[in-house]
């Protein structure tokens, strides 16, 4: 398993900079990079202490900071560290912090509790441990705090992605092996030949995960849009800036968010 997180490690490391200058422009010309569900979801957190998982490079925890919050980034990749902290200080955020830690062991280096623990859009998939993820989680958060989660709904994860709108099942949803892949980018970067290694969940293992770390799921919502776009030419953007498959836009699931606090 150290050999897959090692391999995942490096090929972020290789679209590091090309992410840093993509949301450098974009935090440049717009105020956030949050979508609205998330910004409804997350309500006021102006004054909150927030610690954002997989941070990459730092855009979503700058707009965050935007919003008010005391903000601190973590990341498994020194270079998204590195330009996090540059993103950071080219968008005048004088206060966020960033630490480099594989977000498994987070708990091994990192005491402080949070009001917010956020994680959010192609997070969940590179963690090989789910359990071990929300003992970390725990650990983090304030006996009054919460954990904010959005991802791609495993109901999606199982198709082609080559091949939608059609559903072609090509990663199994029970599978307990990695899926191995030969490039990594193409959302923020150009698409680089690296290998890397992703792992399915399941909703079943999310809940039970949670629940054994000793968190209570507030709420869980499904949406039928995608927060990236896979094909231009196939998907459409809603008003809340998803993107959507016509074909099954109110028919399939593609995204969820979840609000889980300390029982």
């Amino acid at each position: 398993m150290k050999d897959y997180i090692e391999a995942n490690k490096q090929s972020w490391a290789t679209i590091a900079e090309e992410h840093y200058k993509t949301f450098k422009s974009i935090l440049s010309a717009n105020e956030s990079t949050l979508g609205q569900s998330q910004i409804r979801e997350l309500g006021n957190i102006r004054g909150k202490k927030l610690i954002h998982l997989q941070c990459n490079t730092g855009a979503d925890t700058i707009s965050l900071a935007r919003m008010g919050a005391s903000v601190t980034g973590v990341d498994l990749v020194p270079e998204n560290i590195y330009f996090a902290t540059r993103l950071a200080a080219d968008c005048g955020i004088d206060d966020a912090r960033f630490i480099e830690s594989n977000v498994l062991e987070i708990m091994e280096k990192h005491d402080e509790k949070y009001d917010i623990v956020y994680t959010t859009e192609g997070v969940l998939g590179w963690l090989p441990d789910l359990f071990l993820w929300a003992r970390n989680v725990r650990h983090l958060l304030a006996d009054d705090g919460f954990l904010y989660v959005v991802d791609g709904h495993p109901f999606f994860l199982v198709w082609d992605e080559d091949k939608l709108p059609d559903l072609v099942v090509k990663y199994p949803y029970f599978q307990k092996t990695a899926d191995r892949f030969e490039w990594i980018g193409g959302y923020a970067s150009q698409p680089q030949n690296a290998v890397n290694y992703s792992w399915m969940y399941t909703i079943g293992e999310l809940i039970n995960v949670l629940s054994q770390a000793g968190l209570h799921i507030e709420w869980f919502h499904e949406f039928d849009w995608l927060y990236y776009k896979l094909s231009a030419e196939k998907q459409l953007r809603d008003e809340d800036g998803g993107w959507v498959y016509p074909e099954h836009k109110g028919g399939l699931p593609f995204t969820f968010s979840l609000k889980a606090t300390i029982r």
